[in-house]
């Protein structure tokens, strides 16, 4: 039997999935004997069941026993546990849990990204459907508070755009190779040693975290459908350290921006490497700091920075998620309201992206090469912006040169590289970066 939210609960039970690294901040909270969250909530909220896989592991934070367990149904079939928070992970079997837990009349705080990309708007109206709460506060920005804000206090703004730097390994790697002339495989074996980075680096370093993170806010933003397939993605193993250089020549930093855009009855939303101008905020944004900006009609421009992973900052927004919680379950309060997604607005394709950007190219050293390369790109329509020639190498009679455009359609310059490809004159292609630029207010 669970709890009837109908009802003013007098005492909060707590089941926890999972006792990693944000498991054990949250084991700490609820098990500090000066009871903070009893204080914040009223009245007495504790941790009854702690899902583990191994009962005998040596843990950093204590916790009794008898509350362990390796079976969800003890926690799932437990009458005295009203809210669960998931803080396993990955899609299975945090999904199922999730689901279970609310199909059974129980509230969720969970700071699962995967899950919420994928299955979100569904879990919410199962929510709903239940009359129980399932907040997601962690799943994006570890400690900043983004979720909150987009679900109430700027509901009355129409979004226009998020640029979000939301993965902070990939940060710290960049701001090494902009500050240090790091190459990125150094890079991220710093970012490994210092334990920043996973062994299997392939979810932060291709996109797939920031792109996760991005769907969410992109929904939320937008009251609309976008799912992780939705979002383009590229990662920054491909930048070296050559590029920063030439970024700053330009007046650029290097970022790994999260981009949702709404334009008419469509949304655009893309991760890849930009050229930042050096004076925007998101320029600024350093080591494994977070920072989200959101552009709404009534607020303008709004900035949210934080540390965005780490025990601590993960800890304080998903306790911070259990302490509203657990006050709407002592004061007989409605769960927080789902906004259900509208009618649904298209996803733009990236072949439509309206861009500038930065290619830089190794050529054969000698005469005519650029006009060969300025007529490829305008046949395309591809205007370009600047060119400089860098470091020729008179053993192999090559030159590096750097090429920025004018505006131009991704489609456009995609076709453009393919020809350049073609050509005698063109030793490789070997990097493009998009340049991001803000409208002006």
């Amino acid at each position: 039997m669970t709890l009837d939210t109908s009802e003013v609960a007098t005492e909060i039970g707590v089941g926890l999935m999972g006792l990693g690294v944000v498991g054990g901040g949250v084991a700490a909270t609820l098990l500090d004997p000066s009871q903070p969250v009893s204080r914040k909530v009223g009245c007495p909220v504790s941790l009854k069941r702690v899902l583990v896989r191994d009962l005998d592991k040596e843990r950093q934070v204590p916790v009794p026993r008898d509350i362990l367990t390796t079976d969800p149904a003890d926690l799932l079939n437990d009458p005295n546990v009203h809210v669960v928070v998931e803080v396993i992970g990955g899609e299975q079997p945090a999904s199922s849990y999730i689901r279970e837990s609310l199909s059974r009349g129980k509230s969720v705080v969970t700071a699962n990204k995967e899950v919420m990309a994928k299955e979100g708007p569904d879990l919410l109206s199962l929510a709903a459907s239940r009359n129980v709460n399932l907040l997601f506060e962690a799943s994006v920005g570890g400690g900043i508070p983004i979720v909150g804000p987009l679900m109430k206090d700027l509901l009355a703004n129409d979004i226009r755009s998020i640029h979000a730097i939301i993965n902070g390994t990939t940060n710290y790697m960049l701001t090494r190779m902009s500050r240090d002339g790091m190459d990125f495989d150094d890079a991220l074996k710093e970012a490994q040693d210092l334990g920043f980075a996973e062994a299997d680096p392939t979810n932060d370093v291709e996109g797939i975290d920031a792109g996760y993170k991005l769907a969410v806010l992109a929904s939320l933003a937008f009251h609309t459908r976008v799912r992780a397939e939705d979002v383009y993605r590229e990662g920054i193993s491909g930048l070296r350290a050559r590029d920063f250089k030439y970024a700053q020549e330009l007046g650029y930093s290097i970022k790994l921006l999260a981009i949702a855009r709404r334009e008419g009855h469509q949304v655009q939303a893309r991760v890849h490497p930009c050229f930042v101008p050096q004076d925007h905020m998101l320029a600024k944004v350093d080591g494994v700091f977070n920072a989200i900006e959101v552009d709404g009609d009534l607020t303008g421009k709004i900035l949210f920075h934080g540390r965005g992973a780490g025990r601590e900052p993960t800890t304080s927004a998903v306790i911070g998620d259990l302490v509203e919680v657990a006050r709407k379950l002592t004061s007989g309060s409605d769960p927080v309201p789902f906004m259900a997604p509208g009618d649904g607005l298209a996803i733009a394709p990236m072949s439509e992206l309206i861009s500038r950007y930065y290619m830089r190219l190794s050529v054969a050293d000698r005469p005519g090469v650029l006009a060969q390369i300025g007529t490829v790109l305008g046949d395309l329509n591809v205007s370009i912006g600047s060119v400089i020639q860098k470091d020729s190498n008179p053993g192999s009679q090559t030159a590096e040169l750097v090429v920025t455009t004018h505006p131009a359609r991704e489609q456009a310059v995609q076709e453009s590289l393919k020809c350049m490809r073609a050509l005698e004159v063109v030793r490789k292609v070997d990097n493009l970066v998009r340049v991001e630029d803000w409208p002006s207010d």
